[in-house]
């Protein structure tokens, strides 16, 4: 392999043709639970591994995204990492990369706390790991998905980086790569999805609850699934469209009720204050370049939307809408 590893393949589980691809190809396996030393070991592989570390605290944008702590699935617990750090080197396997990724939590100020956090850790375990070579930070820098949230100082991330390299190599008494994962924070806002209006339709307040007014879409959850899933929070305009704002519930044409784009953290329908469209109107969501095609789906045996590239002035399609026989190609009915 080469120095540093070109293709990472962080994992708790190793799954369909994975262990063949880190065997075939070198990639370095970074490793999120013990048992997968044991199973690297039987598949014969022989070389480095890094180990993705729970350090028992983090915090994701929503409750869903856990990325740290006892109720987070992901990584090696830290109190346990003197006992894997152990059965790697029977193993034959040097570690040559820690990591760990807390997540951005919901406000920047807590990123950076929890930065400095993480890397007073790395700086307490590196001297216990002679091959590393690195250490991950994980990601990502914050990205502010709501109008006049105010963003990440980026010169306060560069600053902490630089102590914590710093400290960690002085930790190590050798020089220590510091590696992060940017993650949304680029490609959130280079991606719209952007819907066509078919109806605005009402309902009204009964003892249930309030009425709303549901402006109905060609978009789904199963082209962005981040609102449904929970309760995720997307700019959406009206483009070209001006007048009086109404309280709107955005939905799509599934057949779950939560197929609606206007969710609250509890998965409450949020209405947002949006002129009444017509049918016909294009619906802009925006800041879904992240977690949104590569999440989408064929639920409803819906195809998956196209993909325009925009550069320079000029549009390109990079990805075709979908046809049922592009659903339904992988469908067979042979002896096993």
């Amino acid at each position: 392999g080469s120095e540093p590893p070109v293709v990472v393949l962080t994992a708790d589980v190793f799954r369909d043709n994975s262990l063949t691809v880190v065997l075939q190809e070198r990639v370095l396996p970074n490793l999120g639970s013990p048992g997968m030393l044991e199973q690297l070991g039987r598949s014969g592989y022989r070389g480095p591994v890094g180990l993705r570390i729970n350090p028992g605290f983090g915090h994701g944008h929503v409750q869903a995204c856990d990325t740290g702590g006892p109720s987070s699935k992901h990584g090696i617990w830290h109190e346990d990492l003197d006992a894997v750090r152990k059965r790697a080197w029977r193993e034959g396997f040097p570690i040559v990369l820690l990591h760990a990724h807390i997540g951005t939590g919901p406000e920047a100020d807590e990123f950076l706390e929890n930065l400095a956090r993480l890397g007073a850790r790395f700086a307490e375990w590196i001297s216990s790991f002679p091959d590393a070579t690195a250490v991950n930070l994980g990601g990502g820098i914050p990205y502010p998905y709501r109008p006049g949230t105010p963003g990440v100082d980026l010169e306060g991330v560069g600053a902490a980086l630089r102590e914590i390299q710093s400290a960690v190599s002085r930790a190590a008494r050798r020089p220590v790569r510091v590696e992060i994962e940017p993650g949304r924070f680029f490609v959130a806002p280079a991606v719209v999805l952007v819907a066509r209006v078919t109806e605005v339709k009402e309902t009204r307040g009964n003892e249930k609850g309030p009425g709303q007014t549901f402006v109905m879409v060609d978009a789904g959850f199963c082209d962005l699934v981040r609102p449904a899933m929970y309760g995720s929070y997307h700019h959406i305009s009206v483009h070209g469209k001006r007048g009086p704002l109404i309280p709107s519930a955005v939905a799509g044409p599934l057949c779950e009720s939560g197929d609606v784009f206007t969710r609250d953290a509890a998965e409450l329908i949020e209405p947002r204050l949006l002129p009444r469209p017509s049918p016909g109107d294009l619906v802009v969501l925006h800041d879904v370049g992240a977690y949104g095609v590569a999440m989408s789906s064929n639920y409803n045996s819906i195809g998956r939307a196209p993909q325009v590239w925009l550069e320079d002035g000029q549009l390109f399609l990079i990805s075709r809408r979908e046809t049922l026989e592009d659903i339904v190609r992988t469908e067979c009915f042979e002896p096993l």
